[in-house]
């Protein structure tokens, strides 16, 4: 019998507990498609990659695409699925990645970052100026080789001033659950183009077993307001270091 998908957009219609789960992915995948993460006219990743990406199976993923072509949001020919939603061009990505320490490309290594709405590390509500338990948008990031070396764990927290400011990380505070993926890789690119001027502090700490560094990434913007703290740990073996630098706001 023929498969047919609802034509009610997956992003304004129901809750997430009566939608089936290629409705959350479709709903995760226009999010990416407007806040540029996929911009208007570029490939979309395979449908093994988009599964991995959120965790879930190529036919979870077959029906989210399904939902979108209908929508026309996206487009598919010989050459793959293209992004068709109409958005902002993309600008050029800063020399910083997010979070620090993130790898560049790598098909064999193992990936993920999802996003949660809940209380911070009390370091963290410190360092951003949360009142204790206080809920706010937590980006957590793991990585490791091919063959499990070079574990990388961070974890980041947002400022409500960055959720204020930012309307690209505004959007994930309904969809964070904690389950789904989630890659900000052009978080500093958004908070430039919401006007800020990016200051970063970065500390680099070998720990007293000598086999990881951990970095501590604290970011304000031009008003001395902070706007998000990372702690990243590595597997590896590196001296102390702290450095400073300040990355203008786009204009």
């Amino acid at each position: 019998m023929a498969r047919t998908t609802p034509r009610n957009h997956p992003t304004t219609e129901g809750t997430t507990e009566e939608r089936p789960l290629y409705w959350r992915v479709a709903g995760e995948l226009v999010g990416e498609l407007r806040d540029g993460t996929i911009p208007p006219g570029e490939r979309l990743p395979g449908e093994r990659q988009l599964a991995a990406h959120f965790g879930v199976s190529r036919e979870t993923v077959r029906q989210a695409l399904d939902v979108l072509r209908r929508d026309g949001l996206i487009s598919t020919d010989r050459r793959g699925s293209h992004a068709t939603l109409t958005g902002l061009p993309v600008e050029a990505p800063s020399s910083l990645a997010f979070p620090v320490g993130v790898r560049t490309a790598d098909p064999d290594a193992f990936d993920r970052a999802t996003v949660a709405w809940e209380a911070p590390p009390a370091e963290h509500a410190v360092a951003l100026g949360l009142a204790p338990h206080r809920p706010t948008l937590v980006h957590r990031y793991r990585s490791a080789a091919a063959d499990g070396t070079g574990l990388r764990t961070a974890v980041t927290s947002f400022s409500a001033v960055a959720l204020a400011e930012v309307e690209e990380l505004a959007r994930y505070r309904d969809r964070a659950d904690g389950s789904g993926a989630a890659q900000l890789r052009r978080t500093y690119d958004w908070m430039r183009r919401a006007g800020l001027t990016l200051h970063h502090r970065d500390s680099i700490t070998r720990l007293e077993s000598g086999a990881s560094v951990r970095v501590i990434r604290r970011v304000h913007d031009q008003y001395a307001r902070p706007l998000e703290i990372t702690d990243l740990i590595v597997d590896a073996r590196q001296d102390a270091l702290v450095y400073e630098f300040t990355l203008p706001a786009a204009v």
